[in-house]
C-alpha cells in the first residue's frame, strides 16, 4: 500500500556511506516530521483522508530523495553551463569551496569517400582536456582548461592552455573576469565539449571566421538580468596578429595568449535573450586592429634586405547572430557570421601575398541545423538518446577581395574561389548516458572551383 517508506528505508541503509546523503537524510526526516505533524494537527480530516494525505506527502518526499540520489551518483546529469562555460567547465561554480576537476575527450576516424591526391584516411586521438578550478570563497573563483591535441607533441600534436581566468562574482548583474579568456562569439567557442554539438567536425563558419577555439589575454565583465533571461559578456582582449590571416580565413591570426603582441587591443561583446526556456536568441561583435605595429622584412639568401613594408592597422570586425530552440526532443540551431578586414589590399602587399592567395576584405558563413531525439519513441523510460541530424553549411572566405595598391601583382589580387564552399552534413549522435556520445556522420563538400573529398566519420566523446 505504501512503497515509499521502503524506498526511504533503503536510502537509510546507505546514507552513512556519504556525507551528502546524510545531509539529505536529515532534511528528509525533518520533512517527514513536518508532514506528519501537519496531518495529525488537522482534526477535521477523517482517518482515510489523513492516510491519503500522508501517502501523497511521502510520494513527494520519495521523488525528492530519488532525485538527490541521482544527483549524488551522476552530478553532471543535473549540471548546466554557467557564466559562458559548458557544463563540465562549470562544475567549479557548484561546489562550496576547494578544488574541482572535470574534462572531456574525443577521437575520430575519417574516411574519404571520394579521394583526392592529397587525402588520406586517418584515425586521431583528437583531444584530451582537463578542467581544473578552485573556489576560494563565494566570490573568487579560478577556472582553467588544459588540452592535449592529436595524442602526442612528437607528431604535430600540442599541449595548450585553452583558458585560465579568475572570476570575481559580485552580483548576478555584474561580475568581473581576467586572464586568458574565450572570446564569447557563436555557439561552439565557449561550449565546445563533444556531447553538446552534432557531428565529428565543428561547423566551418565557427572554425575559419569565428576561429574556434579562440582565446586571448584580457579582462571584462559579465552578468545576467531579468531572472537570467538576459545575459551579457564584454571583454577587452589583445588583438589578432594579421600576419597569420590567409585566404582560408582568420584562424591563423589567433595569438592564444602565448607571448601575444599587444600593440593593438580589441573589444568583444555578446548578448543572449531567452524569452522562453526553450528558445535562445543572441548576437555578438568583435572590433580591433590587427597590424600590431609590425614591419615585414624580406631578405635574400645573402641576408640583404629586399624590402621593408609596414603592416597596416588592418582593423578586423566580426559579427554574428544566432538562434537555438530545444523542446520535446526537437533541436534547431542557426548562425550567420561576417568578417571585415580593413586595409586588406595594403595588408596583402605588405605580406607579399600572391595574386590568388589574398586575404579578403569581407568573409561570411553560417549554418542551419536540425535534430530530433527518437529514443523516446523506441524506449520511453530510457535515459539514452538517439538523435539523427542534418546541417547545411555555407562559407566564403573570399567574398570580397581588394585589388591592392600599385606595386602589387599584375592585375591586382583576385578571389580564390576554392574557398567558396557548401556542405551537407548528415549523421546521428547516440548517447548511452548524457555524458558519453558516439557519432557517425557523412559530409558532402562542394567548392565553387576545384573539388573537395566527401567524408564519412566515426567518433566518440565524453565529459566528466
Amino acid at each position: 500500500m505504501l512503497p515509499q517508506p521502503l524506498a526511504l528505508k533503503s536510502f537509510l541503509g546507505s546514507a552513512g556511506r556519504s556525507p551528502g546523503r546524510l545531509r539529505c537524510l536529515l532534511t528528509a526526516l525533518l520533512l517527514c516530521g513536518f508532514a506528519q505533524a501537519a496531518v495529525a494537527g488537522d482534526a477535521e480530516l477523517s482517518q482515510e483522508d489523513r492516510i491519503a494525505e500522508l501517502e501523497r506527502k511521502l510520494e513527494i518526499l520519495s521523488d525528492e530523495l530519488e532525485k538527490t540520489r541521482v544527483e549524488s551518483a551522476l552530478p553532471e546529469l543535473m549540471l548546466e553551463g554557467k557564466n559562458g562555460f559548458g557544463p563540465a567547465a562549470s562544475k567549479v561554480y557548484d561546489i562550496g569551496r576547494g578544488i574541482s576537476i572535470g574534462g572531456y575527450a574525443e577521437g575520430r576516424y575519417v574516411g574519404h569517400v571520394t579521394d583526392q591526391d592529397t587525402t588520406t584516411n586517418r584515425s586521431d586521438a583528437y583531444r584530451g582536456v582537463l578542467y581544473v578550478g578552485y573556489k576560494y570563497n563565494d566570490w573568487i573563483v579560478f577556472n582553467s582548461e588544459t588540452e592535449v591535441e592529436h595524442g602526442s607533441t612528437s607528431k604535430s600534436g600540442s599541449v595548450s592552455l585553452e583558458f585560465a581566468a579568475i572570476d570575481f562574482l559580485f552580483d548576478d548583474a555584474l561580475n568581473a573576469r581576467i586572464g586568458l579568456l574565450l572570446s564569447p562569439m557563436g555557439f561552439i567557442n565557449e561550449v565546445h565539449e563533444p556531447p553538446f554539438y552534432y557531428g565529428n567536425f565543428r561547423p566551418e563558419a565557427e572554425r575559419r571566421i569565428i576561429p574556434t577555439t579562440w582565446r586571448e589575454n584580457g579582462f571584462g565583465i559579465f552578468g545576467s538580468f531579468l531572472d537570467d533571461t538576459l545575459s551579457y559578456r564584454m571583454y577587452a582582449l589583445n588583438g589578432f596578429n594579421a600576419e597569420g590571416f590567409t585566404d582560408a580565413g582568420l584562424r591563423g591570426g589567433r595569438q592564444k595568449g602565448s607571448k601575444a603582441l599587444a600593440e593593438d587591443f580589441a573589444f568583444v561583446g555578446r548578448v543572449d535573450w531567452t524569452p522562453i526556456p526553450a528558445l535562445d536568441l543572441g548576437a555578438s561583435v568583435y572590433v580591433g586592429d590587427s597590424g600590431q605595429d609590425q614591419t615585414n622584412v624580406k631578405k635574400d639568401e645573402a641576408g640583404d634586405i629586399i624590402f621593408e613594408r609596414a603592416i597596416p592597422n588592418a582593423q578586423t570586425t566580426i559579427w554574428e547572430v544566432h538562434a537555438q530552440y530545444r523542446s520535446r526532443g526537437l533541436f534547431l540551431r542557426g548562425l550567420f557570421t561576417q568578417a571585415h578586414v580593413a586595409d586588406s589590399g595594403q595588408l596583402n602587399f605588405a605580406l607579399d601575398k600572391a595574386a590568388d592567395d589574398a586575404i579578403a576584405s569581407r568573409m561570411y558563413g553560417g549554418y542551419v541545423e536540425a535534430a530530433y531525439n527518437v529514443m523516446p519513441l523506441i524506449a520511453p523510460d530510457s535515459q539514452m538518446s538517439l538523435e539523427p541530424f542534418y546541417r547545411y553549411e555555407f562559407i566564403d572566405t573570399q567574398a570580397s577581395v581588394s585589388s591592392g595598391p600599385a606595386g602589387g601583382p599584375v592585375g591586382g589580387y583576385t578571389k580564390n574561389k576554392t574557398q567558396d564552399n557548401r556542405l551537407h552534413v548528415l549523421g546521428v549522435n547516440f548517447k548511452p548516458i548524457p555524458q558519453v556520445v558516439l557519432k557517425l556522420d557523412y559530409r558532402n563538400r562542394e567548392a565553387k572551383e576545384g573539388s573537395l573529398s566527401n567524408e564519412i566519420s566515426v567518433g566518440a566523446g565524453l565529459v566528466f
